[in-house]
């Protein structure tokens, strides 16, 4: 496991992944030698919060209890998966979106149309997906940490769930490898590939925090309520 004693930049050599989670935590580049703990304290994150994430997105056997999350500083909980909301929203959504479109401009109308259409209706369906994540269950937690009453507060599930947006994903890289011309703009349809499977991979931790770390943490401030 990562300590707070180690480098970041050992931390991000040891998974380059983690550079991607630096902005989410609002820790920006060029932090030299410094260690987990040295970085956190200057940009006001709590290190046991920030090991925790780099922990569940590097060591596949990773997974805390309860007991563990109680004794970690989880304030920053929310905000870090709403940033992670607008990361995947603002940024690689409309990034893969303009691939799409290119390919698309570049094939058979009816084809290109279909393939532009997939794409919209997933995006609708993930936007969808987040938005009410946040309505419900980050308003809910937030409440709970602020010491609202469980009692009072809005019930409610978000809609669809985590394997179905990774499903999807699967289904649009089964799209570009069997139905897509190989001579279309083979570049950058690999980056495409390249791009879909890297969200695919993100959004999968995305769900596995959110799954294993939220709801438990929400039903712990729950229990802890009565």
């Amino acid at each position: 496991m990562f300590t707070s004693r180690m480098k970041l930049a050992d931390i991000i050599a040891a998974n380059h992944n983690v550079i991607l989670l630096l902005p989410r935590f609002g820790i920006p580049l060029g932090f030299g030698e410094k260690s987990v703990h040295e970085v956190c304290a200057a940009s006001g994150v709590p290190e046991d919060f920030m090991l925790l994430i780099c922990n569940l997105y590097t060591f596949e056997d990773y997974l805390p209890m309860i007991d563990e999350l109680s004794e970690i500083d989880m304030t920053p909980l929310v905000p870090y998966l709403k940033a992670s909301h607008r990361y995947y929203t603002d940024e690689r959504l409309p990034h893969i979106g303009a691939h799409i479109d290119n390919i698309a401009s570049q094939i058979d109308n009816r084809y290109g149309k279909v393939f532009q259409q997939f794409y919209a209706d997933f995006r609708n369906q993930i936007e969808d997906h987040f938005s009410s994540e946040e309505k419900y269950e980050f308003a809910r937690v937030l409440a709970l940490q602020q010491g609202a009453s469980r009692r009072g507060l809005m019930k409610g599930t978000s809609k669809r769930t985590h394997p179905d947006l990774v499903d999807k994903l699967n289904d649009l890289t089964q799209i570009v490898y069997k139905y897509l011309p190989g001579n279309v703009l083979p570049e950058e349809t690999m980056e495409l590939v390249f791009d879909i499977l890297q969200l695919s991979s993100d959004i999968q931790k995305h769900a596995l925090i959110e799954d294993k770390i939220l709801q438990p943490y929400m039903q712990w401030l729950e229990r802890r309520d009565k």
